[in-house]
């Protein structure tokens, strides 16, 4: 039975997360406030859990759901090549909204859709649902709406669209201010340097280059790195021929231009209202 809890009182705070962490357990989804809107939560590590997340969201494996954390150090137990980079920017913006997309540890056993080996992973700054992640581990996460609808900014509008799929609806007032529309994370690709942004957010792109300069901005290209001056050949090279054989002259070989790699070709999918 889906139930509703105003976490605004500490009674029904309490309770509620007791039921929410039993709602994870069981392999069922909550909804919950974050720093930037409500998101719909399910055990990472449980493929049934993800599927009803999925399946409750009206969304296919195309489009997998984030991963929240509780803490940093949380980070390289799911993801792995971390480059100097990316760590800087989760030290500077964890928790807050920003999403880092990297390459996901191959020991993991969670399926949380078609990532192409990928994880985006973030921690959010907010109190309901840090201390709900810090009970239940690392979860599934994606905003609070069906696909293609408006992104909840109350578990109330939360259940308007996604009504009894939901067991626990955490209910922790308007998010992230009351009068102001819903703002997604930031989300970088992590993946490969430098750092891509793929989704405006939260986090913008001055703040994210005063940390790291080198980060491009939405739709920026990496710039081709010239190709090194052929070295002149040394005069005294002689060429040894036969008698009556005419020394062949090699022509210069053509500079091999190096292949730009397109950065966030192998990230996981990003929508545009996702958590």
């Amino acid at each position: 039975m889906t139930t509703s809890y105003n976490c605004t009182s500490e009674e029904q705070r309490a309770e509620g997360l007791e039921h929410a962490q039993r709602a994870i357990s069981e392999k069922k989804c909550v909804v919950m406030p974050t720093d930037t809107v409500y998101g719909i939560a399910a055990d990472a590590f449980s493929p049934q859990a993800v599927t009803m997340l999925l399946v409750s969201k009206g969304r296919g494996r195309h489009m997998p759901p984030p991963v929240l954390i509780p803490r940093i150090n949380a980070l390289d137990g799911l993801a792995t090549d971390v480059s100097e980079e990316a760590r800087k920017l989760a030290e500077a913006f964890w928790p807050g909204g920003l999403t880092l997309i990297f390459h996901a540890q191959p020991s993991l056993d969670w399926d949380l859709g078609e990532t192409r080996g990928t994880v985006a992973l973030r921690m959010p700054d907010d109190a309901i649902a840090l201390e709900l992640l810090n009970r239940t581990g690392p979860l599934a996460v994606s905003s609070a709406n069906r696909t293609g609808q408006a992104a909840a900014q109350t578990a109330a509008e939360a259940r308007t669209q996604l009504a009894e799929s939901v067991e626990v609806y955490l209910e922790g007032g308007f998010r992230p201010v009351e009068g102001t529309g819903s703002v997604p994370s930031t989300i970088v690709d992590a993946t490969a340097l430098p750092l891509l942004v793929v989704r405006d957010g939260a986090i913008s792109l001055e703040r994210l280059r005063e940390v790291v300069p080198g980060v491009l901005a939405l739709g920026e290209t990496a710039p081709e790195s010239e190709p090194e001056p052929e070295t002149a050949p040394e005069a005294a090279v002689q060429q040894e021929t036969a008698p009556d054989a005419q020394a062949e002259t090699p022509a210069p070989e053509t500079p091999v231009q190096a292949e730009t790699p397109v950065p966030g070709e192998n990230a996981v999918h990003t929508e545009t209202r996702a958590e």
